[in-house]
């Protein structure tokens, strides 16, 4: 579990193939691991990733072909940049949000506008996803919590501070680049709670009961405060 608050940068200085279509990542942190721990969980540009061996200023992390498939990682050449994070304990500030490290989708920068330091990104993604992105809602972009300003039609928009531009890969991100999208965990499981009645409401014909696929509309589906008190999620 992680917060989306990074430690700070690292650099891939290592990628080597490991177990078929999977890939073996040795990351130069730039800061220094204290009490590091094989098998210790690390977010790498926002995946949670396994450490298979820890120095003073350093890691490997194996990173298998699901993942290589549904992330961006796939892109990574030796010498790029990436976010860290460390796993919080239960005595940590949640200074973000909560976020898992299991990537949702990969988005894609659309648009870069620097405002004296600041710089807004508009980011596209699937047009699937977007019901999961409110305005000033939390969403979790290469593992960096941010919060969404405005969404639109496939894409969504965000501002970066000074000190985060610093700090993190937010700042080097320019229009093409793809970037790990993990969307927020509370969001969905309503969706995955409320689906029931959902299907129930659509004639069994909700292709998301499974916890897959786009959720019917159901704005006018009966949905409202009288539906949430009778089925017991209000009182």
């Amino acid at each position: 579990m992680f917060t989306g608050i990074a430690l700070g940068m690292g650099a891939i200085s290592s990628i080597q193939p490991a177990g078929g279509d999977g890939l073996n990542l040795k990351i130069k942190t730039g800061f220094k691991l204290s009490s590091p721990q094989v098998g210790e969980s690390i977010s790498v540009n926002g995946v949670c990733l396994t450490a298979t061996e820890i120095t003073t200023y350093g890691f490997c992390a194996d990173v298998s072909p699901e993942t290589m498939s549904r992330t961006a990682l796939n892109t990574l050449k030796i010498g790029d940049k990436v976010n860290l994070e460390r796993a919080i304990s239960m005595s940590d500030r949640l200074g973000g949000h909560i976020v898992t490290g299991h990537i949702d989708t990969v988005g894609t920068v659309r648009g870069k506008r620097a405002l004296r330091g600041f710089y807004e990104y508009e980011i596209g993604v699937e047009r699937e996803f977007m019901r999961y992105i409110v305005e000033k809602g939390s969403i979790a972009i290469d593992g960096i919590s941010l919060t969404v300003n405005a969404v639109g039609d496939g894409w969504f928009n965000v501002a970066i501070i000074p000190h985060t531009a610093q700090i993190t890969t937010m700042g080097l991100r320019n229009i093409g680049d793809r970037v790990n999208i993990e969307l927020d965990i509370i969001g969905k499981y309503i969706e995955k709670m409320l689906s029931p009645w959902i299907d129930k409401l659509s004639g069994g014909r909700n292709p998301d009961k499974a916890g897959r696929g786009i959720a019917p509309d159901v704005s006018n589906s009966g949905i409202d405060e009288e539906f949430l008190t009778k089925y017991g999620f209000l009182r």
